[in-house]
Order: C-alpha cells, then sequence, then structure tokens
C-alpha cells in the first residue's frame, strides 16, 4: 500500500488494538496506523510473518490472554469475521454468524471487564444492513433497515440476518466507560492485491467490466484513504457514537459505476451480465450473487453534519486513483 497524509492534526501515539486484523481491511489500517507513529496489535488466529506490529493468538471466542492487550489500549476496532466471499450453505451461514456474533461478545467483554477500558470500541458493521431500494438514500436516521423486502432471495435476508444480530451482539455488552461505535461500511475500495477493487479491476480488464444486471442498482463504496480519515475522524470527535455509515456520499447505479471503471482503466468495451448470467457465475466463483446485484443505497449523513470533508466524494477520480495506484503496486512487486 502506498502511504499518504492523514491529513488531520497529529495525534498523539495511541494503542490500537484490531482483532480480526489479519484481513484486507486489518492490514491497510494497521500499516496506515503504525507509520502515523501508533502501537498497532492484532489480535487473530494465525501468526503474521515480516510485519512491523504485533500480532496476538486468540480462537476468536474465549477470554484469554489476549485480553491484556485491551486492558490499557486506546482504542479497538473489531473487524473479526469470516468472509462472506462463498457460498451461503448452512454450514458457511452458521460460521459467518458465528464467527461474528462470538468475537463480537468476546471484545465487549474484554473491554467490560479491562481495569483501564479503551476509549473508543470501533465495531465493524455493513451497510448491507439496510434495503434494496432504489427511491430514496438509506442514512442513520431514516434508512430503513432490510429484511423485509418483497421478492428477494433468501440469501440477501441472511445479510441482514448477519448484520442486526452483529451489532445487536455489540450493543448488548454494557462497556460505560468506553464510547460504542458501529461502522457501516459501503465496500471499501484499495488499490492492493486481494480486495474487492483489485478483482473489479481484474474483470474489466479482461473485458468482463460491463453493467450487472439491468445496471439499476446502487453502489456505495469508499476509496480506502477516506475510510481511514473517517476512523481518525470519529477518534477525534467524541460526540460521534452509535451507528455511522462509512460511504462515499455519492453512490451511483452499477452502470454508471462500471462505465467510470471501465474509463478509468483505458478499456473501451465491458460485456454486460445478466440476473442469469450472474447467477450461474456466482455458483461457479463460490459466492453470492446479492453481492452484485442487492442495491446498496447509501449515504454518510452523520459524517457530513459533524463536518468531515471526502477527499474522494466522486467515483469517477476515486477511481482513477485506485487505477494509478493499483498499476504502481504491481509493479513494485
Amino acid at each position: 500500500m502506498l502511504p499518504f497524509p492523514v491529513a488531520f492534526d497529529k495525534m498523539h501515539p495511541m494503542k490500537i488494538v484490531i482483532p480480526g486484523g489479519n484481513g484486507h481491511i486489518g492490514q491497510f489500517l494497521a500499516r496506515a496506523f503504525h507509520d502515523d507513529g501508533h502501537e498497532v496489535v492484532i489480535i487473530a488466529r494465525g501468526e503474521q510473518e515480516d510485519k512491523p506490529w504485533r500480532t496476538v493468538l486468540w480462537d476468536g471466542k474465549t477470554l484469554g490472554e489476549w485480553t491484556r492487550e485491551i486492558d490499557g489500549a486506546d482504542v479497538v476496532i473489531n473487524l473479526a469475521g469470516r468472509s462472506v466471499n462463498c457460498r451461503y450453505n448452512a454450514a458457511n451461514r452458521k460460521e459467518i454468524l458465528d464467527s461474528r456474533i462470538l468475537s463480537t461478545q468476546a471484545v465487549g467483554k474484554a473491554i467490560a471487564q479491562s481495569s483501564k477500558p479503551p476509549a473508543t470500541w470501533l465495531q465493524m458493521s455493513t451497510a448491507t444492513i439496510y434495503a434494496h431500494r432504489f427511491d430514496a438514500p438509506n442514512d442513520e436516521e431514516t434508512g430503513i433497515i432490510g429484511g423485509n423486502e418483497d421478492k428477494v432471495p433468501d440469501t440477501w435476508n441472511f445479510s441482514i440476518e448477519v448484520a442486526t444480530n452483529w451489532e445487536a451482539a455489540a450493543q448488548a455488552i454494557d462497556t460505560p466507560h468506553t464510547r460504542k461505535v458501529l461502522l457501516r461500511s459501503a465496500i471499501v475500495t484499495a488499490p492492493d492485491k486481494g480486495g474487492a477493487f483489485d478483482t473489479l479491476l481484474t474483470l474489466t480488464r479482461r473485458g468482463l467490466g460491463g453493467q450487472a444486471g439491468n445496471g439499476k442498482q446502487f453502489v456505495s463504496w469508499i476509496h480506502h484513504r477516506d475510510f481511514i480519515r473517517s476512523l481518525y475522524w470519529i477518534l477525534q470527535h467524541p460526540e460521534l457514537s452509535g451507528p455511522i455509515n462509512l460511504a462515499a456520499p455519492n453512490p451511483l447505479p452499477n452502470k454508471a459505476f462500471m462505465a467510470a471503471l471501465r474509463q478509468a482503466a483505458g478499456v473501451k468495451l465491458g460485456l454486460p451480465a445478466t440476473a442469469w448470467m450472474i447467477e450461474i457465475g456466482t455458483l461457479l466463483m463460490q459466492t453470492e450473487s446479492e453481492l452484485v446485484l442487492k442495491s446498496r443505497y447509501v449515504v454518510p449523513t452523520r459524517l457530513l453534519q459533524s463536518g468531515f470533508q471526502f477527499d474522494f466524494p466522486e467515483w469517477a477520480p476515486a477511481a482513477r486513483d485506485l487505477v494509478q495506484n493499483s498499476d504502481k503496486e504491481k509493479d513494485k512487486r
């Protein structure tokens, strides 16, 4: 990941503990915080090699030695949870749900029992919690929580079940000395290998970057730099708590989203994919069509009202930046 300025007043050095930090988002967060001079500790199921931060092991559900890292920390950012990039069969559903609920309960208990609890608990959630809709954007105050839409697949309702139970697990734990923030994140776009943007760019350069389905479904996204900047902003604004949407303020339909990505990548044509083609393709790729076809129409009202300004509020400039930095990253490999 290429370094970048945070563009906020320099914060005092913090100890930041990131349960579930071995994944894509956790890694670029750890790198950014470490580069800014903070102590970073990853809590994960496996060791990390050649990293400038420490990794402490846990099983994702049981209190143990790892809780000592939380006691006395400044910030906990809980990202733990099995990837949803899979088929939603019974076994995977149980693992997806349990991995989020049990890890969140364990982190919450560790915070609650700390003699010196962290000031802030940033708990990962998802913008998928909102309803599939086209008529109006979902924000934290007026947004419609999904799960009751007509004629949507069962897999879509499962995602809502996961999101609502995930947040409920965090809210159920009393942490009177720790501010609790639920990060309802849209797709985080970053140029490094293995993320959502890397997949989209690869498909686009292979000629498969056309619209998905009818192309009318909204895509909500956030540039990785704004994702990190928004976390700093939240940390610097203690009045912010509860659900906060982490999404750029200008979501756009899939058709326009993919057209802007093609232009940024210098690709003239992209084969469109009908809904039935996507169903077959996602089956072959062992993932779910919901990740492509659900309309995620989400806006960050609370961030904007608090004064946060996005570096990348529009998708076209964000896509150009991501393509350029993705190419630079590949040149370094």
